[in-house]
């Protein structure tokens, strides 16, 4: 045998002993279970013609960090690949030491908006070898074809990485075309009880200041037959929520329309969860969303404040009321689940305004308000602008404001009680019909949380896990204690809003049945025939709840309900007189 067919032996062995060895292992730590993760699915799609081993893992926050890396381990990769976060890089920073610890050959690479702002000093502090910044994509293929021995590593644009303890960068990646990207999701996939992401657009055509979006500009699309195709694959899964990551889906009237048509028009019970920018919402768009089919759709918009100097310090050029006006809109449709978003520390806003801010969010009654508190994230202008506005964050993920020349640590603190509660109590939607009769006892919703989130924080338990049960007395005790009142109407609506949402059995004594034997009795032959008592059961209230529902009227007289087993209730009141 030559010495050239030798060598070509060799050297073909050796190739192909690399793609063997070659295992890169895609993992993702996501905030919650349900989670999943998109960034991890782009990369092996868009390698999977590619000779290595590739494979996801998705864990948790909540795993422990021992039983996350004994199952990273027992993988045995060559390289472990992290998507990183503001609420996972902490735990990724951990984990990382403790690989390094158990085998120092693996390699690690980073990648996700943690790391993708002053990358090179943050390597530098890291226990891994490299760092994609930015779009991954293209960069993460070029990575693996170095790995598998088709590619110099210096040619590889986006990637950081260490020689010799410093660290290189062979210059930045230019943005790709959309249509590049190759599906995520595989046809076996297994996406039950998941909520899953999915992406029409990236970019965002606003500059607001906190956010990482206003770094790129520009917004580029995929092509819409594209789309709608892609979205076919999650009716056809029958998965239960699908949320675009688009950071404003509606930015084009011509493609939001099309796609809001097309799953219109779908029959299926999959739900869509889109972050939109509501002042612009065209006339034409609210017409089509009357179409919808109810809960098709669920909106998240961004309202942050509605003090229009503060919205203009944060590049945010839009008046509360225009954003008002298309939410109530949307509202009056009633199909449409809305989701409206303040921001607690942005410059400018002091504790009254904040108030005021909640308070005229509040008014429109939106099915959830999510009260957050500014972040000032690595690479964002108001990061830059911390100083100006004596604005004191946490230097450690997610960077949370703690104080501002507006607004004291004190004040924050206050209103993360708010917070709490607006979470608990409004946003479950289990408690309405209470919170509607208690709201109305104070001068504004703002001073109901607050007071009642002093009350919580009194009864120690903000520091403790309370039972179900336990949150429905809450409302009893603050009335005794705070408002002093009698709590005959209080009861009534505690316990419609408690059967509501649990079942009868097990329901607790504060809030017992008092319907009698003969009572019952005479129901139950009343409509036999028409209703099935064992699916169903009765109880009897002492005001009419359908007209305090309604129309917010106590009136004291006997009201009847079934409530069954499967969650539906009927009001029989009416056959009964």
């Amino acid at each position: 045998m030559g010495r050239y067919t030798l060598y070509k032996r060799y050297k073909t062995l050796n190739i192909e002993r690399k793609k063997i060895l070659m295992k890169i292992l895609l993992t993702a730590v996501n905030s919650k279970f349900v989670h999943s993760n998109l960034a991890v699915r782009y990369l092996k799609a868009f390698t999977k013609d590619m000779d290595y081993e590739c494979k996801i893992r998705e864990f948790s926050i909540n795993d422990r960090d021992e039983k996350v890396l004994e199952e990273i381990i027992k993988e045995k990769p060559n390289v472990v690949a992290f998507s990183t976060y503001i609420w996972n890089i902490e735990m990724i920073k951990r984990l990382s030491n403790l690989i390094k610890l158990v085998d120092e050959n693996i390699e690690i690479l980073y990648g996700g908006p943690e790391v993708s702002y002053d990358s090179q000093n943050i390597l530098k502090e890291l226990n891994g070898e490299y760092i994609i910044e930015g779009e991954g994509e293209k960069t993460y293929r070029e990575f693996v074809e170095y790995k598998i021995g088709e590619r110099d590593i210096n040619s590889i644009r986006g990637l950081y990485y260490k020689v010799n303890d410093e660290v290189v960068l062979n210059g930045k990646r230019p943005l790709m075309n959309m249509n590049e990207l190759i599906f995520p999701y595989e046809e076996n996939e297994n996406l039950d009880n998941k909520i899953v992401y999915y992406e029409a657009s990236r970019g965002c055509p606003f500059n607001c200041k906190y956010c990482l979006s206003s770094t790129t500009h520009g917004v580029r699309f995929i092509d819409i037959d594209r789309v709608k195709k892609e979205l076919k694959y999650f009716i056809n899964k029958e998965v239960r929520l699908v949320k675009f990551v688009d950071r404003t889906f509606n930015c084009n009237h011509k493609f939001t329309m099309e796609i809001w048509e097309f799953l219109i028009n779908q029959d299926t019970k999959t739900q869509f969860h889109f972050e939109i920018s509501a002042d612009i919402l065209k006339k034409s768009e609210l017409e089509l969303l009357k179409n919808a089919p109810k809960d098709r759709f669920q909106f998240e918009v961004g309202v942050q404040t509605t003090n229009d100097d503060v919205l203009s310090r944060i590049n945010r050029f839009v008046n509360f009321s225009d954003i008002k006006e298309k939410v109530e809109e949307l509202l009056e449709i009633r199909n449409i689940k809305q989701h409206l978003d303040l921001i607690a520390g942005l410059p400018g806003e002091d504790y009254n305004s904040f108030k005021k801010s909640f308070n005229d969010v509040y008014s429109i009654r939106p099915e959830e308000i999510q009260l957050g508190f500014l972040k000032l994230l690595r690479g964002s202008s108001m990061r830059e602008e911390a100083e100006e506005y004596g604005m004191k964050y946490s230097p450690y993920p997610p960077y949370e404001i703690l104080k501002t020349k507006d607004i004291s640590y004190n004040e924050i603190i206050k209103l993360k009680k708010i917070e709490e509660m607006v979470d608990k109590y409004y946003n479950s939607q289990k408690f309405n019909n209470i919170i509607k009769y208690l709201v109305n006892k104070f001068d504004t919703p703002f001073d109901f949380y607050y007071t009642l989130g002093n009350y919580f924080d009194y009864k120690g338990y903000f520091n403790k896990n309370i039972g179900n049960s336990e949150y429905y007395k809450l409302f009893l005790d603050f009335n005794k204690d705070i408002l002093k009142e009698e709590d005959f109407i209080l009861k009534n609506l505690l316990k419609f809003d408690y059967l509501t949402f649990n079942k009868r059995r097990g329901m607790p004594e504060f809030i017992k049945s008092n319907l009698d034997k003969e009572e019952e009795t005479k129901i139950k032959e009343t409509f036999k025939g028409v209703y099935s008592f064992k699916n169903y059961y009765i109880e009897v209230f002492d005001i009419n709840i359908y007209k305090f529902i309604e129309n917010s009227i106590i009136v004291k007289e006997k009201d009847y309900y079934l409530f069954g087993h499967e969650g539906d209730i009927i009001r029989i009141t009416e056959n009964i007189i």
